[in-house]
């Protein structure tokens, strides 16, 4: 399984999920998760139309055709669940039963990742399958 949010570094990791999957000849979960932003707790309104679910499809189109340029014969499960990402994808890794979890690194470094916070490091420290984290 693979957590995507059209940046760099996950791009970068679905790109060695899927080379793992292909040589293993395994299904790949491609997870995005999204959330509503907030505001002192409190939902911040949106503009009437909007789709706060269109990015994260977008962002799962984007890995689908990268995915299937390369790996054609690679089975691929796609998923969008609501969620923090960390939280999201630990959840979903032990619903699908991943056997591997597969995030991206942006690297702010430490002082930055005290301040926003780690999705690698939360999912590293919470998940319950091996994790594999892609730095560019």
């Amino acid at each position: 399984m693979v957590g995507v949010d059209g940046s760099a570094p996950s791009l970068k990791a679905l790109e060695w999920a899927a080379e793992e999957a292909s040589t293993k000849k395994l299904d790949l979960h491609v997870v995005v998760g999204w959330h509503l932003p907030l505001m002192l707790g409190m939902p911040l309104p949106l503009p009437t139309g909007f789709d706060p679910l269109e990015p994260a499809r977008d962002v799962l189109q984007e890995a689908q055709q990268t995915v299937a340029g390369n790996y054609p014969d690679l089975v691929l499960k796609t998923h969008v669940v609501e969620g923090p990402a960390a939280r999201a994808l630990v959840r979903t890794a032990a619903d699908v039963g991943a056997s591997l979890l597969v995030v991206g690194a942006r690297g702010h470094g430490e002082v930055t990742g005290l301040l926003i916070g780690s999705v690698s490091e939360k999912v590293a420290t919470h998940a319950k399958c091996p994790v594999v984290i892609v730095r560019h």
